[in-house]
């Protein structure tokens, strides 16, 4: 699993991307699906749990044809992961 997080310009925009083109790219690199989350304090970020490896996402971020369709999406910043702190039970 992945955290990830960024801005965008307008959700529905953004989900257009993130469901056809970009979901197709994350499938070619391991990516098995995403959750997605509106931040309540800042109307423009989304959060994303990614089930995926850090490879993937690694091999994602670095291929060429992504930094267009971030931008088609309209990110205003930079998506970034997350790094896990800790995990505990229940």
């Amino acid at each position: 699993m992945l955290l990830a997080t960024t801005t965008i310009a307008d959700f529905d925009s953004w989900m257009k991307v993130f469901g056809t083109t970009s979901a197709e790219k994350r499938k070619k690199y391991g990516s098995k699906g995403a959750m997605i989350f509106r931040d309540p304090n800042e109307a423009d970020r989304v959060w994303v749990i990614f089930d995926w490896d850090q490879a993937g996402w690694q091999n994602f971020v670095s291929d060429p044809e992504v930094p267009p369709m971030l931008k088609a999406a309209g990110h205003k910043s930079k998506a970034q992961s997350l790094t896990l702190a800790a995990e505990c039970e229940a």
